[in-house]
């Protein structure tokens, strides 16, 4: 079982955490020989997000570990995660929780904690492991200082996205992946895919971001086992993939679990190959395989990250029934409850292994933002888990996967009044409790953890696609006293509604990958492939079974699901996944933060 792990607190347990208690001393606990820190903060006017990475130079720790600093400041800790951390005065000691006492030598420990201050928020300027000062190269780095018009000290703030990010995937120090961790992003080395990175790198520019772990997208059986032909998935199979993963020294390899029967049952372009009764070919000519693949020994030191079955169990809940969006296949896949027991089966199969990390697709906040969709959606995922046998098979949950939201609307929150009316009553937003995907990723996790889900479950935000930058993109609140001018005017998501999801013009790559930005967020990852398409724009007959969506098409006029408006979409496009190159160009002009 997976072990349970407090990453976010209430208010009222984050100070009976730290109050009063004097700081731990150093007991039994094994020896470091030597050790360095990694801390970064994000801070706002008197708030800031810290996350601090100890690795162990010496040899290994196995009866325990706390790590102790001295603020320099005023700073005190409110709430922390992944670890027990007690302050007094400016001292504080950092524990390791219950279920992970060991550190391997060379092998690292990540947590985190959000704390305020006054004046100054200088970073400390050293570290102790078990007593021992790590000395190691150096590692600590003073707080970034970002703004944002809606932060707060309740609303854990994330890097600004007008800075470079302070730590990636791609860049840090592999840790020791075969030791089940709670963040598998945090201390490792994402796997870089080399069929994207050659078609990235074959365009002008590319090779600024062909370095970026992306995901691989196992989307039809043939996947498996590796294709000759010459669609998305190019002629690696799974175990290529796991193979050159190894060749890299990757600590970790993200792939999406993509094949339900009846998938996507309310589009057309990413339909699979699987008719909406074929589950029993779904388990033993799909999970099956892929389970005993990645269950090959060989692989037991990577950490493999599976994103379980995107635009699945959200379907349930909005595109049935009757409602605006209802299809006649997404009643049957809720009449059937193959999606239910589909993705149950994966999260079985694929949780037995030791060295794999589930992540269920949490569709995104302009699709389940809304109170009637919100719960609902949270049940489903649990009754998807409960079937799998164990809430403990999912380590969390991604949001905006292959989707455009924006990380973050500073103008627009729903909170926000406009000539004394309130801003959820705009076309936009449309009553939709959340305005972006940080805050509503963030409100998530807390309602999946109240309604049974392991409290150390972490959330993932695709931002491959969701920057949103270039010369279209606000840079201050709209003056507009009328609610709908004020919005559009103040966006950062350029989209003609939020529903639309189809090649979207005017979008840039995001944040790039990174582990931890946030409180209670994993890390944010490119798990759609920049460049790689969502639907071709006019039927393209293929033996893939990718129909033809008319939101893909630029001339379309809406329906309801969008509120009648413009798909938005580029034209030109291939089949979904295939490499769409201009695309691709738009991606990285309009990047944000800027290439």
């Amino acid at each position: 079982m997976r072990p349970v792990l407090i990453r976010g607190l209430t208010a009222a347990a984050a100070a009976s955490l730290v109050a009063g208690v004097g700081v731990f001393a150093a007991t039994s606990a094994s020896a470091a020989a030597g050790c360095r820190v990694d801390y970064s903060a994000n801070q706002w006017s008197n708030g800031f997000t810290a996350n601090v990475t100890v690795t162990n130079l010496g040899d290994p720790i196995s009866t325990g570990w706390n790590v102790t600093w001295a603020f320099p400041g005023n700073q005190q800790v409110t709430q922390g995660w992944s670890a027990s951390i007690a302050q007094s005065g400016a001292n504080v000691t950092a524990t390791n929780p219950s279920w992970s006492p060991s550190i391997g030598t060379n092998g690292s420990a990540t947590f985190g904690f959000n704390g305020s201050y006054s004046g100054t928020n200088t970073a400390p300027s050293s570290f102790k492991l078990n007593g021992t000062a790590c000395t190691g190269a150096p590692v600590t780095s003073s707080p970034t200082a970002t703004s944002s018009p809606t932060s707060s000290p309740t609303s854990s703030p994330t890097a600004s996205p007008t800075t470079s990010p302070t730590s990636s995937p791609t860049s840090s120090p592999t840790t020791s992946p075969g030791v089940r961790v709670d963040n598998p992003y945090a201390g490792a080395k994402g796997y870089v895919n080399p069929e994207w990175k050659a078609k990235a790198d074959a365009e002008p520019g590319g090779s600024r971001v062909s370095n970026n772990p992306t995901a691989v997208w196992l989307d039809r059986i043939a996947a498996i086992e590796g294709t000759s032909d010459s669609s998305s998935n190019g002629s690696m199979g799974l175990a290529d993939h796991l193979d050159t993963a190894l060749a890299q020294g990757a600590g970790y390899i993200q792939l999406v679990i993509y094949d339900l029967p009846g998938r996507d049952c309310s589009a057309l372009s990413s339909n699979g190959e699987l008719g909406p009764n074929e589950l029993p070919r779904y388990k033993s000519e799909y999970i099956d395989p892929i389970a005993a693949i990645e269950g090959n020994a060989k692989y037991k030191n990577l950490r493999i990250i599976n994103i379980v079955e995107i635009d699945s169990l959200p379907n349930i809940v909005t595109n049935t029934g009757g409602q605006a969006g209802a299809t006649a296949m997404c009643d049957t896949m809720k009449a059937n409850d193959g999606y239910v027991q589909g993705v149950g089966y994966a999260l079985n199969k694929l949780g037995a292994l030791s060295n794999s990390y589930n992540y269920v697709d949490a569709a995104h906040h302009g699709w389940i933002g809304w109170d009637s969709n919100f719960g609902p959606v949270a049940d489903i995922m649990l009754k998807a888990a409960q079937q799998s046998g164990s809430v403990n098979n999912v380590t969390g949950f991604i949001t905006n996967t292959a989707n455009y939201s924006a990380l973050q609307e500073p103008y627009i929150q729903p909170t926000t009044t406009v000539g004394g009316q309130n801003i959820r009553q705009s076309k936009w937003l449309d009553w939709n409790q959340y305005s972006d995907e940080l805050t509503f990723a963030q409100a998530f996790r807390t309602k999946l953890v109240s309604i049974g889900f392991n409290s150390n479950i972490g959330m993932l935000i695709d931002t491959s696609r969701n920057g949103w930058g270039g010369s279209a993109r606000p840079t201050k609140a709209s003056t507009s006293t009328d609610v709908n001018t004020y919005v559009n005017e103040s966006r950062i998501d350029r989209r003609f509604h939020a529903g639309n999801w189809c090649n979207q013009a005017g979008a840039g790559l995001g944040e790039r990958p990174k582990a931890a930005p946030a409180a209670g967020i994993d890390a944010y990852v490119w798990v759609k492939p920049p460049g790689e398409s969502d639907g071709s724009s006019s039927l393209i007959p293929n033996d893939e079974g990718k129909g033809f969506d008319q939101m893909c098409d630029p001339t379309y006029t809406g329906n309801a699901r969008n509120g009648n408006s413009m798909s938005g979409a580029l034209p030109g496009a291939p089949i979904s996944g295939a490499w769409f190159s201009a695309q691709f160009q738009q991606l990285m002009a309009n990047a944000y933060p800027a290439l």
